[in-house]
């Protein structure tokens, strides 16, 4: 994409400015020729044609809003002159069919992963400290304490300082020249390959300030997640923290893991601290029950998988005016190719769907989605209106800044992520995965409330696209940044992990940054590269309550 302007699409009557473009540069696009009227920043928009009030606003194919100021050919389109509108829906599927992508290349590719009884392959081996109410928080602090340095999980620094070593050479009469001499500095991954059980990848604590207050319905769903992660491929087994009384029971966990897995079979210890005869108790029940489990999930090693056992997260934040041309598009093809080698990408942040539902509603295999997916849509959306707010507001002050001006021009771009193949299944939220295909997994667009969605209902890796950076993870699944210019790359390497820009630059084209991004995601499956998230310990994780979050 050489080019300093580009029509994304045959229909669209807005262009996009690849490079800034002063005033008086010289346009020749779509049979027009003009020259524009006033300085274009990179990334944001001018008009193909004079446009009157009510006039609408084309790009990526689709409706992306409505002129409510007049504006001249090659003037910019701006928060003034425009504001959001998208094309409505219903549940009525016009005609679709798809050509899947050539995966020659991927054919027979398999990752080394670890294999569960269910069927299932995780990418990852974790083991789960979770608490049922934000009362036992601080129990999580001091089992996390006791056992991250001492097994060699601590990843939120950059190296250690082993102390003991200096107090050993005390103890055996070293001269203080010999103290000066010995290291006390480890490196993180010295401290990696230092684990006492090398086949377990760490311990996850999921602190949350759920479980009790709040409403009934809450506490089910947080049960509902939960038991999400424990029964993710990713996840070796757990430690669950009951304070007693709250409204999240061991009861209601159990029978949310019973509800995605029958014959559930991981090993999994349950503590009730109002039943327990102390603190200090339950502190060294918990420690011994969690070291011996980690003595079991260091039995599971990893053995080769075809990469149709991967459950792709696909997620978006920090989006810019470039996400919708270069990082999405390219995962989108990743995505095409993972669903035609018989793998699994999930689509979330329903939000950022508004505009391009039909095009989605035309796409699913069954009416019954199709159905739900348009009534998860118009309930999402009324309950935004209900709270005097609106899918219209959900593109953030960096969003705008970077030429994602209305929701439907972000959400037009953001949908991108899930390629073009047909939807074989559309969730409401922490419903498990089950089907292979594309799937549709209703979240928030809020980042950390959907990345925890999707590993919830089953997701073993994600790729998370950006513009303007983003140093979220996730505490079970990898989550793979991916820059959507170069220059962001540049300047945040330490928290991105794959480069889109190139598409923007010409080096690369969609399809072959398609390619790219898949063969990157298979060795970060494979256990050869760790995501940067992890390396820097981002186990972020926040529950939906089912509010309005945007």
């Amino acid at each position: 994409m050489t080019q300093k302007y580009n029509q994304i699409d045959p229909k669209d009557n807005i262009i996009v400015a690849i490079d800034t473009l002063p005033k008086n540069t010289f346009i020749d696009v779509a049979g027009k020729t003009f020259t524009l009227i006033q300085d274009i920043k990179q990334k944001h928009k001018f008009a193909l044609h004079d446009f009157a009030i009510g006039d609408e606003v084309i790009m990526y194919g689709v409706l992306v809003g409505k002129v409510v100021l007049s504006i001249k050919q090659g003037e910019a389109i701006t928060i003034e002159n425009v504001k959001h509108a998208s094309a409505s829906f219903n549940a009525n599927q016009e005609k679709f069919s798809w050509t899947a992508p050539d995966v020659s290349k991927f054919q027979n590719r398999t990752f080394n992963g670890f294999h569960r009884v269910d069927g299932s392959v995780g990418t990852r081996n974790y083991w789960l400290v979770i608490p049922l109410t934000f009362c036992e928080n601080r129990n999580l602090d001091v089992l996390e304490g006791a056992l991250l340095d001492v097994l060699g999980y601590q990843t939120k620094k950059d190296f250690s300082v082993n102390t003991q070593a200096l107090i050993e050479k005390y103890n055996s009469g070293a001269t203080e020249e010999e103290l000066f001499a010995t290291n006390i500095i480890n490196s993180q991954e010295e401290i990696y390959k230092n684990r006492l059980f090398p086949n377990v990848d760490g311990i996850k604590f999921l602190k949350h300030d759920g479980g009790c207050g709040g409403i009934r319905q809450d506490s089910e769903t947080l049960c509902h997640l939960l038991a999400g992660y424990i029964t993710n491929s990713n996840v070796a087994g757990a430690t669950i923290f009951s304070l007693g009384c709250q409204n999240a029971q061991i009861e209601m966990l159990q029978e949310a893991i019973e509800a995605r897995d029958a014959n559930f079979s991981k090993p999994i210890h349950y503590l009730e601290q109002q039943q327990s005869q102390s603190e200090r108790h339950l502190i060294e029940e918990a420690v011994k029950h969690t070291f011996i489990g980690l003595t079991q999930a260091n039995k599971i090693e990893r053995k080769p998988a075809p990469i149709s056992k991967l459950i792709l997260g696909l997620e978006c934040g920090g989006s810019d005016g470039f996400s919708g041309i270069s990082a999405n598009p390219a995962l989108g093809y990743a995505s095409d190719l993972l669903t035609a080698s018989g793998g699994t990408p999930v689509l979330s942040e329903f939000p950022e769907l508004n505009g391009v539902e039909q095009e989605l509603i035309n796409r699913c295999e069954q009416k019954e989605d199709a159905e739900k997916f348009a009534d998860i849509m118009k309930t999402y959306a009324e309950k935004a209106i209900a709270v005097g707010s609106g899918f219209e507001n959900n593109p953030s002050p960096g969003n705008i800044k970077d030429g994602l001006i209305t929701d439907a021009m972000k959400s037009a771009g953001a949908a991108k992520k899930g390629g073009t193949s047909p939807v074989t299944s559309v969730l409401d939220y922490t419903e498990k995965v089950v089907k292979p295909g594309l799937n549709l997994l209703c979240t928030p667009g809020n980042d950390v409330e959907s990345t925890t969605g999707l590993a919830g209902s089953g997701c073993n890796i994600i790729v998370f696209t950006t513009g303007l950076g983003t140093p979220t993870g996730n505490p079970i699944a990898p989550v793979l940044k991916m820059s959507s210019n170069t220059s962001l790359s540049e300047k945040m390497n330490d928290l991105i992990d794959i480069n889109a820009g190139t598409i923007i630059s010409g080096e690369d084209t969609v399809e072959s940054m398609g390619e790219k991004v898949l063969e990157h995601i298979i060795q970060v499956a494979n256990g050869d590269i760790n995501a940067k998230a992890d390396l820097k310990g981002q186990n972020d994780f926040i529950p939906w309550k089912r509010g309005i979050s945007l």
